[in-house]
């Protein structure tokens, strides 16, 4: 489209031009007309047309009055040039007469004598032009010759050739430029107006919440281009509108499953306490079986509890992270030692670091117990008896790596790409345990990236998981 523009303003600008040219070239013609002086040069061609007979009155001045042969001769050559002459003295006295009106006899030479054009028209067509007879013979003035001629034989008829091309071509570049222009219209219409009401058209329909409507344009120009981003925006729009949808419905689910979740272990202490209260327990060694299965009830609520107040958060952006300067080593320790005593309970077998770097770290112990925390119920998810979670705490690359590997079952290859977003459970063995929110590894995420650091992962399936953090040294 702008190349059009661009070749529709230049054949403009020619029109344009030309037109200015032309209007000059007419001004011009018209100034030379009015202003140039042709009487001398009129003067002169009149004097060539009558110039025989200006001879032979210069060779015959003296007898023409008395001789009738002189004065037929004088006739004929005055009937041949379409004139009339009327020859007179110095005194005003006419020795030949040829006008229509033959009776004169005298003339006044004051008001009778013209030599120039501007005092010798007489009337509308015709004019009356004086020269002097110089006589042959003695080269003295002897007289006046006074010629009426038509203003035809005069003045020349002026040619309208030049203006007649000038107006034509002034004429025909103005129904060019009225063609360009009724040629833009229909352009701007056609390609900028009635694409830009189709657009407006997909907006409402975006507007309203149908994301279906397709917003194409069959050229790739300018607004081609501009269709292209706008249908890019929609399917962007559309997807942004699923993935709303399908974490309202995540959340929403999610709610529910955690309030089933915490409504199972509160029922089960509500009824391990009113059994004790009742007196069901028999002796001491019944009531602390109580008391440990009413733990570890009240351990899962306080897990979902937390789980819960952290998603909450993390909506909000409101994920405290409070990192101070510390040494890695005791920290570490007293997040791993009870962590490595839970998991042998369930009959997996836990593998220590070996050796804890003690370096200086910017962390917050309470948020990173957490990742510790999540990695490793993560891993018991996808583990059971027999198998190995190691731990292991090392320097690489100028930061503290933190490596929790499991033997497990590993993640399946098409979940692999959602681990770290919010409400993602993966598609689990049927006898696997289905625990969890689906938020453990989207919390982890953000606390990593909150102490500078990163987190990734490599599994097979059937083989087992690796999780790394690394956290940058002060």
């Amino acid at each position: 489209m702008t190349d059009w523009i661009r070749k529709w303003f230049k054949v403009v600008l020619i029109c344009l031009l030309l037109i200015i040219g032309c209007g000059a070239g007419l001004l011009w013609d018209n100034y030379k007309s009015e202003s140039q002086d042709n009487s001398r040069y009129v003067i002169n061609q009149v004097r060539l047309q009558v110039n025989d007979m200006m001879l032979y009155l210069e060779q015959n001045n003296q007898n023409i009055y008395d001789d009738s042969k002189l004065q037929d001769t004088l006739q004929a050559m005055s009937q041949d040039h379409q004139v009339s002459v009327i020859f007179a003295l110095l005194d005003g006295s006419v020795m030949f007469n040829s006008s229509p009106n033959p009776t004169i006899q005298h003339i006044d030479l004051k008001t009778s004598l013209h030599y120039d054009l501007y005092h010798a028209r007489v009337e509308k067509d015709t004019y009356s032009i004086a020269f002097p007879v110089v006589d042959e013979a003695t080269q003295v003035q002897v007289g006046n010759a006074i010629f009426a001629m038509s203003a035809s034989r005069v003045i020349p008829e002026k040619s309208y050739a030049t203006p007649l091309f000038l107006f034509t071509m002034i004429t025909s570049l103005l129904l060019l430029l009225s063609l360009l222009m009724f040629l833009l219209k229909n352009k701007v219409k056609r390609d900028i107006i009635q694409p830009i009401h189709h657009l407006k058209d997909y907006s409402e329909a975006i507007l309203k919440g149908n994301y279906e409507q397709r917003a194409t344009y069959e050229i790739m120009d300018e607004i081609g281009e501009v269709y292209a981003v706008f249908d890019q925006m929609r399917l962007e729009i559309m997807h942004l509108n699923l993935r709303r949808d399908e974490q309202e419905k995540a959340q929403k689910e999610l709610i529910t499953n955690i309030s089933h979740e915490i409504k199972t272990p509160l029922t089960t202490l509500k009824a391990y306490i009113e059994a004790i209260r009742e007196g069901v327990c028999p002796d001491m060694a019944s009531v602390m079986e109580y008391v440990e299965v009413m733990h570890n009830n009240a351990d899962t609520m306080t897990r979902l509890t937390e789980d819960l107040l952290l998603h909450a958060l993390q909506e909000l952006g409101q994920i405290s992270v409070m990192l101070t300067e510390q040494y890695s080593r005791d920290m570490l320790l007293r997040i791993i030692q009870p962590m490595g005593h839970y998991v042998r309970t369930t009959g997996v077998i836990f593998i220590a670091p070996p050796d804890i770097p003690n370096v200086l770290i910017r962390a917050d112990a309470n948020r990173l117990e957490q990742v510790l925390s999540n990695l490793i119920a993560n891993a018991l998810k996808h583990t059971s008896a027999g198998d190995s979670i190691t731990v292991n705490i090392e320097l690489s690359l100028g930061q503290l790596k933190i490596t929790i590997a499991d033997t497990g079952k590993g993640i399946l290859l098409q979940d692999m790409p959602f681990v770290f977003d919010r409400y993602f459970k993966g598609k689990l063995n049927a006898n696997s345990r289905n625990e969890g929110t689906g938020l453990g590894l989207s919390i982890c995420k953000h606390i990593v990236e909150a102490h500078q650091g990163t987190i990734s992962f490599k599994s097979v399936h059937g083989q087992g998981t690796v999780f790394h953090c690394w956290i940058p040294l002060c």
